[in-house]
């Protein structure tokens, strides 16, 4: 783990803090010339009642004075946003914050293990045996590793899609990246400079996603071993590229020179799901498996120089596991992204265009082929997240590219959403999910935003780019970093996970942190960026005597869009992450002990419009091992202007109270909460628990581990090796989760 957390961070794994955007387009406040003022933004869009389901008056939310100030224009007035009907009301007494070695839940309600790391799909392979023993063709049919994102899907007793079914279905895991120490080997890595072929064709298979049928019966929900719907996608399996990038030069690799087709999807985070019925999971730091050789750029052309370092593989970068080095045969040599031959055709010069797609797949047609959807745009991306699906109207998908500086992006499907799809797998994804528009977001000071068009042909996205000459608009889509460099996006605090709320359509989204951020007294180098009003806190936290200065403990950016005009948002800043006793201009949503938090990263709405929030955090973990809340939220304009820590004036969301945000669990020692997705009728929920004591160096001959979760889960006398596993939550009076 990064010292300012990354995403599913571990030993010798890419740190995405490592490799940040260093484009020197402007941030917006720099471009705007509008600053925020309190009096002007409360007569503007920015609402001064109290109507706010989090509770609480705006005043007292921003402090300040009135009068009027003319030179400053006042904000625009936000679109109306329908409320819902009836806000769900939290039921639970809030858990303590702890460092306990298990999982620690709201009183009343039950914790059993659906499947963790190595755990057999089928019959005929043993059950995981402790000891790294299980051969690497079985992790073509065992559960993965690092588990992330996932979703359930209902299913008919025909076996399709029915989505509100919720006592059979399938749930889709995501398995980002081999978790340090590496429990899947017997006694850790092998060491040297050259990787052991067995450990490393292991690894490729415990990449991927996990697809399993899950049953319901007297209360309590199962994994059906043995289903012929029980699947694994993994970093060695064929893919198919679609959309305005599919058989573009840049895709060309020796195993296929077309461009059409690669194996593999790696380093999947957070993920997505299509209202037609299949699974989107998105590949984030690749950049785990792919090296660079020295000296490569003396092959290249200075445009692929530019695209492969905007995408943090400059030449002699070698990867953190080495897979290249495990043989010469396709499945390691691949790893290479270097020139090694005449052409393309020859070598795997463009494995790293390859990668950092949204790649879809239909679980419940188990020998379909998945897609990397190519008109979603490649970066380093944490999920996918739709809006609820209109009849009549586009499909779309919202995304954070999660490396600090980096955007926030938007899909919309030329298509309009017709009903009848629904079922229709891979061929309604074709229909929805290559033809379309990205966007880049901007965030103004005043609290409006706009999405910036990433088209080929317009606002300079062409051959007369200086600093990237764009052939078409396929190459946008593989540099879509560089297409957002140009039109001047606004660099945020590494977004990750994003949701939509099923009412409102508001948009969420978790930017976990930033130690770039620096002083606006300051002069930033490199990639250093003063705070703006999207991203407005710079101050020190200190973790023992450990000081850590930025942005440490991360904030929730919520917007909603014109909807008259896709292209026009308004925002505020939801939460802001804090420890309870932290200084006003830094816990400026008034967090307290039942609701403090820091390195927001997971986000899900269920169909209830509660908000479940979960963490991946380095920043705070001397307090407490990593934790999921449970939220009911208001809406944009609920709070005011406030000014953060470091004089950066903001926009803020109504402050939370005990009723509104309340600590739900808590995880085991050293671990990120992830993954999360509830049954439709709400009284069974799956979370994830990745990489439990990852930060402590095992010792294989005494047995000695940083947890020994999830084994001990039942029983704390049982002592094995730790595992990323999927978790499921009960009500013990088989009532709704959270109320």
């Amino acid at each position: 783990m990064s010292t300012l957390p990354g995403t599913c961070p571990a030993p010798n794994e890419y740190d995405e803090d490592t490799i940040v955007n260093p484009s020197a387009n402007p941030t917006f406040a720099d471009v705007l010339a509008a600053r925020l003022s309190r009096r002007v933004a409360l007569k503007g869009g920015i609402s001064t009642t109290a109507a706010a389901l989090l509770g609480g008056s705006v005043l007292s939310a921003c402090g300040g004075d009135g009068g009027d100030d003319a030179s400053t224009p006042a904000a625009p007035t936000p679109a109306p946003a329908p409320a819902p009907a009836t806000p769900p009301k939290l039921g639970f007494a809030a858990v303590a914050k702890n460092k306990n070695d298990l999982v620690t839940v709201a009183e009343g309600y039950n914790v059993s293990i659906l499947h963790a790391l190595g755990d057999p799909l089928h019959y005929g392979d043993e059950s995981w045996k402790d000891d790294g023993s299980e051969t690497a063709d079985s992790y073509n049919r065992r559960i993965g590793d690092g588990h992330d994102g996932m979703y359930y899907f209902g299913m008919s007793d025909t076996g399709t899609y029915q989505a509100d079914r919720s006592d059979r279905g399938l749930l889709a895991v995501n398995h980002e990246y081999v978790v340090a120490p590496y429990v899947l080997h017997p006694a850790g890595r092998t060491a040297g400079a050259a990787r052991n072929a067995t450990e490393v064709e292991k690894e490729i298979y415990a990449h991927g996603v996990s697809i399993v049928e899950v049953k319901r019966a007297n209360g309590t929900t199962g994994m059906v071993r043995g289903s012929s719907y029980n699947r694994r996608v993994t970093s060695a399996t064929t893919m198919d590229f679609t959309g305005p990038a599919r058989g573009h030069a840049l895709l060309a690799t020796k195993f296929n020179p077309a461009g059409q087709q690669t194996r593999g999807t790696n380093n999947n985070c957070a993920n997505g799901y299509t209202p037609w019925g299949t699974y989107l999971t998105c590949e984030e730091n690749y950049l785990n498996v792919i090296s660079r050789a020295a000296g490569d750029d003396a092959l290249r052309s200075a445009k692929e120089i530019a695209g492969l370092n905007r995408y943090g593989l400059p030449q002699n970068r070698k990867s953190p596991y080495l897979w290249e080095t495990a043989g010469t045969a396709d499945l390691f040599a691949r790893w290479n992204s270097s020139v090694t031959g005449a052409t393309s055709a020859d070598d795997y010069r463009n494995t790293i265009n390859t990668f950092g797609w949204v790649v879809e797949i239909d679980p419940f047609a188990p020998t379909s082929t998945p897609a990397k959807r190519t008109a979603l745009g490649r970066f380093n991306h944490e999920g996918a997240w739709p809006a609820p699906a209109v009849v009549g109207q586009p499909i779309v998908i919202y995304m954070g590219d999660d490396s600090r500086n980096e955007y926030i992006y938007k899909f919309v499907s030329k298509a309009l959403w017709d009903a009848a799809d629904v079922g229709k797998g891979m061929a309604a994804g074709a229909k929805y999910l290559d033809e379309g528009t990205l966007y880049v977001a901007r965030f103004n000071a005043d609290g409006s935003g706009e999405w910036l068009e990433l088209t080929y042909g317009k606002n300079g996205l062409d051959a007369t780019n200086a600093a990237y000459p764009f052939a078409d608009q396929g190459d946008v889509l593989v540099n879509a970093r560089l297409a957002a460099d140009k039109l001047g996006a606004t660099k945020m605090d590494r977004p990750e996970w994003g949701a939509v709320h099923p009412t409102t359509r508001e948009v969420y989204m978790t930017l976990t942190n930033n130690s770039n951020r620096v002083a606006n007294t300051a002069t930033p180098t490199g990639s250093q960026l003063k705070p703006d009003a999207a991203n407005p806190r710079y101050y020190e936290d200190l973790k023992g005597t450990t000081s850590q200065k930025g942005n440490p403990n991360g904030h929730i950016i919520r917007w909603r869009e014109n909807g008259t005009d896709v292209t026009k948002l308004n925002w505020d800043i939801y939460l802001f992450g804090a420890q309870a006793d932290a200084a006003s201009d830094v816990n400026l949503s008034g967090l307290t002990d039942v609701n403090d938090f820091s390195s927001p990263d997971g986000l899900y709405f269920d169909k209830r419009g509660m908000l479940w929030i979960q963490t991946d955090d380095g920043a705070y973990t001397d307090i407490t091992n990593c934790m999921m809340l449970a939220a009911v939220p208001g809406k944009v304009g609920d709070g005011g202007v406030a000014v953060a820590a470091g004089g950066t004036s903001t926009i803020k969301g109504a402050n939370a109270t005990a009723d509104t945000v309340r600590r739900f669990l808590v995880g085991p020692k050293e671990c990120e909460i992830t993954g999360i997705t509830v049954t439709p009728d709400n009284k069974t929920l799956f979370f994830n628990v990745q990489h439990p004591g990852e930060d402590t160096t095992p010792d294989w001959a005494a047995g000695t581990f940083g947890s020994y979760w999830p084994a001990n889960q039942a029983d704390a006398n049982v002592k094995k090796r730790p595992r990323s596993a999927t978790v499921v939550i009960t009500k013990k009076d088989g009532g709704d989760i959270g109320l």
